[in-house]
């Protein structure tokens, strides 16, 4: 038993405990990691120490590492970065004394060494001094009780019976999380790289799918003797993904499907393609995988929270219900005013033929968030907005907690609100049931930035960018990484990260207004006056007192560097009123 901070790790129970003593609930991976820096006596340990022990034998990039980071920060309450601190020169420790205890519980339950060394169990006093019943009373019970109780006991399972088709399946037994085996996926490029290229896009397939926290994961592997132990492990699963790599003169493929094992039937299909001239190995690895994992671990979500019951409305036009969800959700990310005015009121159609349809709101709620992000409502209007979007999240996340869409919609309220830490936590969980979900990676970075931490947020829209995943929220994770960037105060790096933001959307203008700043910073005056030109174009009334995002609950350390910015962007030709 270590204890440090107040929080008890058990070691022998694979557990941490809260100062209530209640259990925080880690990945293995996660606690894993937590138990090597309690064990490390304060010392520095490197990320190369940490993947190796944490992940032996497997490869794993460094977003994996990240990942437990933040889930150790989140369980830790760790916000701050008091107790977990990334250590200068790269590497993390835990910051604070670790001390070694006696483990209560085991004491409780009686347990005591002799001095030989060995261990017994010594029974309670008063068990001991007991007298012996007579062998036909067991525990204590005459035989006309244990009739009785025999009896009750029928009455009990019988009463489960009947309640059974009506009570909850989690009321009465603990669910299983399904089992997903990932097959080898098979190599069909005929290229000399194929074989590597496909067993690592394996490896990282599944570790992804092993972040995974309502699935369980089996990943096949060769016996001992050199059989093939595939079988059992299809046998034993619930679902199978497989898939095949492909290669041409233009582009590496991945196709890839999830199979309702036993049965066979094929419950989603993916293709996946990365550029075949693309020089980083493991940049394409990352986006196949991404690419494929993305749209399966959204589809396992769907299959695993389904939607409740459909109301007559809903089964009569659920087509079409599911249409104008999804092109109101890419609207979200890649969007002009104008199209968000027609998503907003396709939406809007849609939910006054189906009022209960839960799924509709939710994708309206989401998509009128990002209308506030883009400041497409008035004051008033916003304030009516986020008091409806705030009511039917509250009454999605009730009726399905562990969907992927609700979570997203709720992180972005919260960010839109300016709740930023509350949006962390939020997307770290949207991200424990989808790892490659790229917009939820964009609102924790934006998450970041306010509370002051650039060089987290940076990090953390890089790796948005190695997922490239979904393609239509691209521009928000470039346009990130280049404010990051800036706020860090480089003025030239900034630059290619807000080129290539622009290049696919110029958004509001504000866009333009950054790369302006960028362009200053970096002495190009003619070229940062010509972008504030473009961006007045697209946002024309836009000075230097409405320019800046609001500032409720952002840090000191943002508000500073964010001054910083506006001032680059008036140098560059802003109006100041």
């Amino acid at each position: 038993m270590l204890r440090f901070a107040g929080f008890e790790l058990d070691l022998q129970r694979a557990e941490l405990r809260g100062a209530d003593g209640m259990p925080i609930k880690l990945r293995p991976k996660t606690f894993e990691m937590l138990r090597l820096f309690a064990a490390s006596g304060g010392r520095v340990l490197s990320k190369q120490e940490l993947m190796e022990a944490v992940w032996p034998n497997v490869h794993v990039g460094e977003d994996s590492l990240f990942q437990c980071i933040r889930e150790l920060r989140t369980a830790l309450g760790d916000e701050r970065r008091q107790l977990i601190k990334l250590a200068s020169g790269g590497g993390y420790l835990l910051a604070t004394e670790v001390v070694a205890a006696p483990d209560v519980t085991a004491q409780a339950e009686g347990l005591r060494s002799d001095p030989t060394g060995e261990v017994e169990r010594r029974p309670p006093a008063e068990v001991v001094a007991a007298p012996v019943r007579p062998q036909r009373a067991v525990f204590g019970l005459s035989r006309q009780a244990m009739v009785a109780a025999v009896a009750a006991l029928c009455v009990i399972v019988v009463g489960l019976a009947v309640a059974a088709p009506v009570l909850k399946p989690d009321l009465l037994f603990k669910r299983t999380p399904p089992r997903l085996v990932v097959m080898p996926i098979v190599d069909d490029s005929n290229d000399p790289r194929g074989a590597v290229m496909a067993a690592e896009v394996t490896a990282r397939l599944t570790d992804g799918f092993a972040k995974i926290q309502n699935i369980s994961v089996v990943a096949p592997r060769l016996a001992a003797t050199g059989g093939d132990s595939t079988a059992a492990s299809v046998a034993s699963s619930d679902y199978e993904l497989r898939g095949e790599l492909q290669h041409s003169d233009q582009s590496w493929t991945l196709r890839a499907r999830v199979i309702k094992a036993g049965t066979g039937e094929v419950q989603s299909v993916v293709a996946a393609s990365v550029s075949a001239d693309e020089a980083d190995a493991q940049l394409a690895q990352s986006r196949l995988v991404a690419g494929a994992g993305h749209v399966l671990a959204r589809r396992l979500n769907e299959i695993l929270e389904p939607s409740a019951a459909p109301s007559r409305a809903r089964k009569s036009s659920a087509g079409g219900d599911k249409v104008a969800v999804e092109q109101a959700l890419a609207s979200i990310n890649q969007t002009t005013r104008e199209r968000f005015g027609a998503a907003q009121t396709m939406l809007q159609k849609a939910l006054a033929d189906d009022p209960d349809n839960l799924d509709i709101a939710v994708a309206l709620a989401s998509l009128q968030m990002r209308g506030i992000q883009m400041r497409w409502f008035s004051s008033d209007e916003a304030f009516a907005v986020e008091a409806k979007a705030s009511a039917t999240l509250e009454q999605a996340l009730r009726s399905k907690p562990n969907s992927i869409p609700v979570l997203e919609a709720y992180c972005r309220f919260q960010s839109a609100t300016n709740h930023f830490v509350e949006s962390l936590v939020t997307c770290a969980k949207v991200l424990s049931f989808d790892p490659w979900d790229g917009s939820a990676l964009y609102l924790v970075g934006l998450g970041q930035i306010f509370l002051g931490r650039f060089d987290d947020a940076l990090a953390t829209f890089r790796q948005a960018d190695r997922y490239d995943t979904p393609p239509t929220s691209r521009w928000t994770w470039l346009l990130g990484a280049g404010w990051a960037t800036l706020l860090k105060g480089q003025g030239e790096e900034a630059v290619p990260w807000l080129q290539r933001s622009i290049a696919i959307t110029a958004a509001t203008g504000r866009s333009h207004m950054l790369l302006a700043v960028a362009y200053q910073r970096s002495r190009r005056f003619d070229e940062a006056r010509a972008a504030i030109r473009e961006g007045l174009k697209l946002q024309p009334g836009t000075t230097r007192f409405n320019v800046a995002p609001p500032t409720k609950n952002a840090s000191p350390v943002y508000l500073a560097a964010a001054d910083r910015v506006v001032q680059g962007m008036v140098d560059a030709g802003l109006p100041e009123r």
